[in-house]
């Protein structure tokens, strides 16, 4: 952990090794990527939110579920972009604007009820963690009903099977760059998520599965309530079980809701089957909960800061173009009086009369702008996952004692395997690598002898005589 220089005195300390939960401190490096990672969690949730939103026009019947895209003007990706700002005067520290752990008062903030699943809080960890999890949340509301519970169920599973890609992808080059510290190329990592995303999908549904079958039995049983004489009888002898049923719900729901997390980084760390990855998050959730809540609230801490960074840092961009633009587009900034700026913004606004051309230019404006807001949303989920690998690595070496650097590594399939190249002997009958050795296929005929002469093979004696120094050596083995 140091180094002495021979008189006493500490040269250096190792304070990942005093503090191991240090390491959650490059989550950001790695997470921040600009590239791939940016890119792959922008995709991810772009393709998440367009599902829902699918799914919801699908459900559109349902007044409830029409509201859950009706702030949005039909686009739900404008709750994501949202979280950035674009404006000069709305740099600075996130709060109030970016408040810590709450929902960002955008214009297209959902005033109806109930609230939508397309919402999304500021911070990086835990803002990510809840809108995943919303869709599994809404189920277990109390005016649920068949329709809302196809919608919600709908978009659960579209979202497991966009994040068992996606994030188990993001996990993985987590795990083997905090672990090894190598770099995982881009395709190296979406081969593996392609590998096992079986595993990654199926480790949490299971759970699902699992809840779903007691309520089912639940249900059933509530059909006794519909009667006086049978609901007395139920309450008689029926409820206790009912209330272990229950019990059960909620044991598996709080693994899952608390655990799923640390599903994905028990994949991508070991390398093994969904059961497996289940047996590792139960043990860690259950055995390890104030070293979970602790590494949680620091992974929270280090997503907010970064998250100050990059929102600013994305919202400068687009502010300042605009601000460079509007010395072309509008001449009055020349006037004497200083009067005119933001004609790009006028463009822009909803307000601005255009014609069909000019209105097709301001869209590849706000295109543009949209995509370069989305790089910077794509780092939200790009930390959650990377934060949450790194603390199932953590807790992993405190159930278990597991080192931080161990993790599991396949072979790559083009990786070249090479033998043992072939040994012969000298005159003298030591051992000597042969150079020139030709493969098996294109040894001697039956009809000849490997001395390379004609006639009937060697005798075991004669083969077992060291050659003569006037023999010639075959060059065929």
């Amino acid at each position: 952990m140091c180094d002495d220089n021979g008189d006493g005195t500490l040269r250096a300390v190792a304070w990942t090794d005093i503090c191991p939960w240090l390491r959650l401190f490059r989550c950001f490096r790695l997470a921040i990527g600009f590239g791939f990672p940016l890119l792959l969690a922008a995709v991810a949730i772009l393709l998440t939110v367009t599902g829902w939103a699918l799914f919801g026009w699908v459900f559109s019947g349902d007044p409830e579920i029409a509201r859950q895209l009706g702030p949005y003007k039909g686009c739900p990706w404008l709750a994501l972009t949202s979280v950035v700002p674009d404006e000069l005067d709305e740099l600075g520290l996130p709060a109030p604007p970016l408040g810590f752990g709450r929902d960002e008062p955008t214009p297209y903030a959902d005033v109806g009820s109930p609230e939508s699943i397309f919402r999304r809080s500021a911070e990086p960890f835990w803002g990510s963690f809840a809108q995943l999890s919303r869709p599994l949340w809404q189920i277990f509301s109390s005016d649920v009903t068949v329709t809302k519970l196809a919608y919600l169920a709908l978009c659960g599973l579209w979202s497991l099977a966009i994040w068992a890609f996606f994030g188990g992808a993001i996990a993985r080059r987590a795990a083997v760059e905090l672990a090894c510290e190598e770099h995982v190329g881009a395709g190296a990592m979406l081969r593996y998520a392609c590998k096992r995303w079986s595993t990654y999908f199926s480790a949490p549904l299971l759970l699902v599965v699992g809840i779903a079958a007691i309520a089912l039995g639940l249900a059933l049983a509530g059909i006794l309530l519909h009667w006086n004489l049978t609901a007395a009888l139920a309450g008689l002898f029926l409820w206790p079980l009912m209330l272990l049923g229950g019990l059960a719900i909620t044991y598996l729901l709080v693994w899952l809701m608390l655990g799923w997390p640390l599903m994905w980084g028990a994949t991508s760390a070991e390398g093994q089957d969904s059961f497996d990855a289940l047996s590792r998050s139960n043990q860690y959730l259950f055995q390890r909960p104030l070293h979970y809540l602790f590494y949680v609230v620091v992974a929270v801490v280090i997503g907010w800061l970064g998250w100050v960074v990059v929102s600013n840092f994305a919202g400068a961009v687009i502010a300042l173009t605009h601000w460079a633009a509007d010395w072309g587009a509008d001449s009055s900034r020349w006037l004497a009086d200083g009067s005119g700026g933001r004609q790009v913004d006028a463009l822009l606004s909803d307000t601005a009369e255009v014609g069909i051309v000019g209105a097709f230019g301001s869209g590849l404006i706000l295109f543009w702008c949209g995509c370069v807001k989305m790089l910077a949303v794509g780092f939200l989920y790009s930390y959650f996952w990377t934060a949450s690998t790194c603390i199932y690595l953590l807790l992993r070496y405190d159930a278990e004692g597991k080192e931080l650097d161990s993790v599991f590594l396949e072979e790559e399939e083009d990786e070249a395997t090479y033998g043992l190249p072939p040994i012969g002997t000298d005159e003298a009958g030591a051992p000597v690598v042969e150079d020139d050795a030709a493969p098996p296929d294109d040894a001697a005929p039956p009809g000849e002898s490997q001395s390379g002469g004609e006639g009937e093979p060697p005798t075991e004696s004669e083969g077992n005589e060291p050659p003569s120094e006037g023999d010639e050596r075959s060059d065929q083995t």
